[in-house]
C-alpha cells in the first residue's frame, strides 16, 4: 500500500501500516458507516479497523468502493484490518476469516486478527480455549501463505496468552491490539512485544470518554492549546504506538487526524503516564486460560 503522505509503522511482514486508523466499533447502518470513511478519507486517514463482531464489514467495505475513486484512490492505498468473531475460534476460524473477506467483498485482508483469546461460549477456565487458540492460528497461517491475509495478528491477549503463542507458532504474529491509554500503559505487554518484535497498536485511547475530562489531560490540553482528544493520540504515537479513534463525527474525525503536527512537551509525557494505575475500561481477558 501507498503511504507516502502518512505517517506509518513498520510491521515484521515489511509492510508499513499507518499510525492513524479510523475505528469502526458502533458503526452500524450504512449511511453511518459512509459518512465516516468519507469524512476520514478526506482527513487523511488510511488504515480502518473493523471486526467481524461490530457486523460492518461488510457496509465498510462497500463505502470503501464507493468512495475511494472519489478520492482519487484505490483498494491498495488503505490498510484495512478485521478480527475473528470469539464464536469462530477453533474448528470455525478458516470458515470465519474467509466470511470476513466475503463480506468486505476484498481479494485480501492486510492485517487478521484473532479478536479475544476465548471461545464465545466457553467458560474462561475451559482448557479448550488454548486448544482453540492454536487452532486459529493454524488457520490464519494458512490464510496468511496463501496470501489472502497479508498479516495476522492477536488482539486483547495477555502476557501469557501472547508467549503460549510464540513458543508454537510458525508465522509470528505482526501486531497485537489491546486497550492503552495512559491509565494503561501497558509495561509488560509492550516490553513483550519489543522483544518478539510484535507491533504494540492502541485501542480505546480516550477511556471510552472518560480520559477527556481527567483533569492533567485537560491541563496538557489546554497548555498546548489542543483538544483532550489530541493530546490521548499524541501521547500514543509519540511512543510510536498506531491508534484508532472511532467516531462517527465528521469534525471529531478531522480533529483526530490532526496529531502529528505537534509534540508534547517530556514533562507533558510524564505527566499523563503518571496516571497509570491498571484501570481497564474494556472486557478483561486476564481470566481466560
Amino acid at each position: 500500500m501507498s503511504t507516502s503522505s502518512t505517517p506509518s509503522v513498520l510491521l515484521n511482514t515489511g509492510a508499513q501500516m499507518p499510525l492513524l486508523g479510523l475505528g469502526t466499533y458502533k458503526l452500524q447502518a450504512p449511511e453511518e458507516v459512509n459518512r465516516a470513511v468519507d469524512a476520514a478519507l478526506a482527513a487523511g486517514y488510511r488504515a480502518f479497523d473493523t471486526a467481524a463482531v461490530y457486523q460492518n464489514e461488510a457496509a465498510l467495505g462497500r463505502a470503501l468502493r464507493e468512495l475511494l475513486p472519489k478520492h482519487g484512490l484505490t483498494r491498495e492505498d488503505v490498510f484495512i484490518i478485521s478480527k475473528l468473531h470469539p464464536k469462530d475460534q477453533g474448528e470455525k476460524a478458516m470458515e470465519g476469516a474467509l466470511l470476513s473477506l466475503s463480506q468486505l467483498d476484498m481479494s485480501y485482508i492486510d492485517l487478521y486478527l484473532i479478536h479475544w483469546p476465548g471461545t464465545q461460549g466457553l467458560e474462561v477456565t475451559d482448557p479448550c480455549n488454548s486448544v482453540n487458540r492454536a487452532k486459529s492460528w493454524a488457520s490464519l497461517e494458512e490464510l496468511h501463505g496463501q496470501g489472502k491475509l497479508k498479516a495476522i495478528g492477536v488482539s486483547n491477549y495477555t502476557p501469557a496468552h501472547m508467549k503460549e503463542l510464540m513458543q508454537s507458532c510458525k508465522v509470528r504474529p505482526a501486531l497485537h491490539q489491546v486497550e492503552f491509554h495512559p491509565r494503561l500503559c501497558q509495561a509488560e505487554m509492550r516490553r513483550l512485544c519489543k522483544e518478539y518484535g510484535v507491533c504494540f497498536q492502541a485501542y480505546s485511547s480516550m477511556g471510552k470518554g472518560d480520559l477527556v475530562t481527567n483533569p492533567v489531560v485537560m491541563e496538557v490540553a489546554q497548555s498546548c492549546q489542543r483538544t483532550p482528544a489530541q493530546v490521548l493520540l499524541r501521547w500514543a504515537v509519540q511512543q510510536g504506538v498506531p491508534v484508532l479513534p472511532k467516531s462517527s463525527n465528521p469534525e471529531r474525525i478531522e480533529g483526530n487526524a490532526k496529531i502529528f503536527d505537534f509534540t508534547l512537551s517530556d514533562t507533558d509525557m510524564d505527566r499523563l503516564s503518571a496516571l497509570d494505575c491498571g484501570h481497564k475500561y474494556c472486557r478483561d481477558s486476564s481470566e481466560v486460560v
